[in-house]
C-alpha cells in the first residue's frame, strides 16, 4: 500500500504528481529541470520511447513497474519535442536551463561591469532565453519566424537599454558612496532582465490577445477560443518571469557583499569567482523550479468571466486553458 501511494498508478502523458497544489507543480517541475536528463544515452532514449509505445499499445513486457514507466516518460519529454517529435537541443532544454544558463547569470553579476560587457551579458542572456523559448514553444499551429525574431530584438533592445541607462545614472550619482555604488550595480541587471522578460512575452505572445486561446471543458473538448483567458495566460506567465530572475539577480550581489568580507575571500581573491558561481549555480537551481510552480500550466477560470458565447457553449462552470511556461 505504502508503495503504491509513493508511486501512483503511471498514466501515459499525465504528470506524476498532483497539478492543483503547489507542492505536487514543484515535485512535477523538479523532475521537469533534472539536469541528469542530459547525460541520458541515445540507447537509454530508445529503451524509454519503446517501453511507452508498448504501454500504449497494450504490449508491455510482464515485470515492468510504474516507476519505471513514470522514469521513462519523464525522460522521453526532458529530450524529445511533444509536437515535432525531434530531439530538442541539449543547451536549450528546460533540464539544461540552469547549467547552461548559470555561466550568463555570473557574468551578468560581474562587479565594475564596463559598457561593453554590460551589453554583451544581456545580450547574451536574451539571446539564451530566446532559444529555449523557441526549443520549447507550442509547435501544433505554425508561427511566423518573424514573431520570435521580433520578440527577441525586443527584449535584447529592453534590456540592453535598461541596464546601460541606470548604469550611466549611478556614474553620475557623486552622492553614492564607492561600496553602495558598487552594491547598486550589481543589482542593476534585475530591473533589466525582469523588464526585458515581460517584453519578451508581450511581443512574442501578442497574436493570443488578438485570436484568442482555446478553453476545455471537464472532457478536454474546445469550448471556444477566448481573449479573456488569453489575457490571464500572458498576465500569469508574465508574473512568473519577473518572479523568477528576482533570486537569481538579487540575492547573489547581497550574499557575495558579505562573503567579500570575510577573511577568506579578503586573502584569496582567486576564490571569488568561484565562490561567486556556486552562489549563483545554487540561486538559480531553487528559483527555477519555485518561479514556474506559482501557477497551473492548466489554469482554470470562471465561464461567467469569459465571453458570453463560451457561456452559451457550455455547462461547466469552470473551463480550463494552457498558460504555457
Amino acid at each position: 500500500m505504502a508503495e503504491s501511494a509513493a508511486c501512483p498508478a503511471f498514466q501515459l502523458g499525465r504528470p506524476r504528481y498532483d497539478q492543483s497544489c503547489f507542492f505536487g507543480r514543484l515535485r512535477h517541475f523538479l523532475d521537469v529541470i533534472d539536469p541528469r536528463t542530459l547525460f541520458v544515452s541515445e540507447s537509454r532514449l530508445n529503451e524509454c520511447i519503446r517501453l511507452l509505445d508498448d504501454f500504449k499499445h497494450g504490449t508491455l513486457p510482464p515485470g515492468v513497474s510504474d516507476g519505471q514507466l513514470w522514469e521513462a516518460q519523464k525522460i522521453k519529454q526532458a529530450i524529445i519535442h511533444p509536437d515535432t517529435g525531434e530531439k530538442i537541443f541539449m543547451p536549450f532544454r528546460m533540464s539544461g536551463y540552469v547549467p547552461f544558463g548559470t555561466p550568463i547569470v555570473v557574468g551578468l553579476l560581474l562587479p565594475n561591469q564596463t559598457l561593453g560587457s554590460t551589453v554583451f551579458w544581456q545580450w547574451l542572456n536574451q539571446s539564451h532565453n530566446a532559444c529555449v523559448n523557441y526549443s520549447n514553444r507550442n509547435a501544433t499551429k505554425p508561427t511566423p519566424t518573424s514573431k520570435f525574431i521580433q520578440g527577441y530584438l525586443g527584449a535584447v533592445t529592453s534590456a540592453v537599454s535598461i541596464a546601460v541607462g541606470l548604469n550611466v545614472m549611478i556614474q553620475k550619482a557623486h552622492r553614492f558612496s564607492p561600496s553602495t555604488r558598487l552594491m547598486v550595480q550589481r543589482l542593476i541587471p534585475f530591473p533589466a532582465v525582469a523588464c526585458a522578460n515581460i517584453c519578451n512575452v508581450a511581443l512574442m505572445r501578442h497574436t493570443e490577445l488578438e485570436e484568442g486561446i482555446d478553453v476545455l471543458d471537464a472532457n478536454g473538448n474546445v469550448v471556444g477560443s477566448s481573449k479573456i483567458a488569453a489575457k490571464h495566460a500572458l498576465i500569469e506567465t508574465a508574473l512568473t518571469r519577473v518572479v523568477l530572475p528576482m533570486p537569481i539577480l538579487v540575492f547573489p550581489p547581497i550574499i557575495m557583499a558579505f562573503l567579500e568580507k570575510l577573511p577568506l575571500l579578503q586573502n584569496h581573491k582567486k576564490l571569488v569567482l568561484p565562490t561567486h558561481s556556486m552562489v549563483c549555480l545554487v540561486a538559480f537551481g531553487l528559483a527555477l523550479p519555485l518561479a514556474i510552480s506559482l501557477f497551473p500550466q492548466m489554469s482554470q477560470i470562471e465561464v461567467s468571466q469569459l465571453e458570453p458565447e463560451i457561456a452559451k457553449a457550455t455547462n461547466d462552470n469552470v473551463v480550463t486553458y494552457n498558460k504555457g511556461l
